[in-house]
């Protein structure tokens, strides 16, 4: 067990403890806002999508405004998303019935009057919200309080920016900490990414208002493909890794030279132990982007299926155990602010404090 006045201010989970891989049941959570799918892939047609075990089908109505509704028709149960939009609204497949934008069912081509009833069967609709290029849907019946997370520099001149969309087998919480854990990758994405050198290498971490930092210092970036071929061999690397709650991870590398590259990755928990991951990443290359993005694109590709291959042998493996028996050390920097974040938004309580700055010394 770490001394105390190693635990990150606000944080309740301590280093060293067994943690659940899994935060309570959310049945009182907070909501707040995950991704359904990218604005694109809704067009003419419903779409079904589940999130967090909840069968949804979206579809555009008349002003073309996303839609998220119960996958059901309240008649008999039939699922809207094998129906059609008709003039902007959902149209059931076994008896026409037809839904618009607030789940009303506000024609039944059965009854005389087509079923302009005062007390017109419904079924449950969800908040949604467009955002860069996504449709975000909320996790409960209320709006979230706050904005989902943006992307940054999506879209602005100069930067050039791809998505990607993986599913992963596992919890939201160990995609998070995986993508934001540097130790993982000297042995998961060896010379891809990181070559294990064994230097020691100074990180601060702080909890903040929105969740974790952890700053990295003159860290090693010898035998890397991505490095070797995307960034100047001279000058130092500025590296912070961010867990923005609920589910986001971000991760920034900076360069003299103006270089910069940001990946995002949203977590949409589609039911228990399996997770939609929305990656988006963009950098700032100038007129090269476009260039750079053909060798970059498939190397992210490759590596975040190497993270999908070790996560599902991870979560087999607890499943084999019947649960999860996690220790960490200080090394694991971030792990347990997410689960301590994660923690208080199932159960609806107030966040982890902020808290000061801590160095830690790990070896990479």
């Amino acid at each position: 067990m770490m001394p105390d006045d190693r635990k990150p201010a606000g944080v309740r989970v301590p280093f060293g403890a067994i943690q659940r891989e899994r935060p309570p049941a959310p049945s009182a959570s907070a909501p707040y806002w995950q991704i359904a799918c990218r604005s694109r892939d809704l067009r003419r047609s419903p779409r079904a999508v589940t999130i967090g075990d909840r069968p949804l089908v979206l579809f555009r109505d008349a002003r073309r405004e996303a839609v998220a509704l119960e996958d059901r028709c309240a008649h008999r149960n039939a699922p809207l998303s094998i129906g059609r939009v008709c003039k902007g609204r959902l149209q059931c497949r076994y008896h026409g019935w037809e839904y618009d934008s607030e789940g009303r069912a506000a024609h039944i081509p059965a009854l005389p009057d087509g079923g302009a009833l005062a007390d017109a069967p419904r079924v449950a609709k969800h908040y949604t919200l467009e955002q860069d290029g996504f449709v975000w849907v909320a996790s409960g019946a209320a709006r979230p309080a706050a904005e989902p997370y943006r992307f940054p520099h999506l879209g602005e001149p100069g930067w050039t920016s791809f998505v990607m969309q993986t599913r992963f087998r596992g919890t939201v919480e160990a995609c998070l900490e995986n993508f934001l854990d540097c130790p993982h990758a000297t042995f998961v994405h060896r010379y891809w990414f990181r070559a294990p050198t064994a230097k020691p290498v100074r990180a601060t971490v702080r909890a903040t208002d929105d969740g974790a930092v952890a700053e990295f210092f003159e860290e090693p970036r010898k035998k890397s493909a991505v490095w070797w071929l995307l960034a100047p061999r001279g000058g130092p690397m500025q590296h912070t890794d961010r867990f923005v709650a609920p589910a986001t991870s971000r991760v920034d590398y900076r360069f003299p030279s103006g270089l910069h590259y940001i990946i995002s990755s949203s977590c949409t928990e589609v039911r228990d132990g399996e997770i939609d991951v929305f990656t988006v990443i963009s950098f700032r290359w100038g007129w090269l982007g476009p260039l750079v993005r053909l060798y970059f694109e498939p190397l992210s590709r490759r590596i975040i299926r190497q993270d999908v291959d070790i996560l599902a042998a991870q979560h087999a493996n607890v499943g084999r155990f019947g649960a999860p028996r996690f220790r960490s050390t200080a090394a694991d920097l971030l792990g347990a602010h997410i689960v301590a974040w994660r923690q208080a938004i199932a159960a609806n309580a107030p966040p982890p404090a902020a808290g000061e700055p801590r160095d830690v010394e790990i070896r990479l």
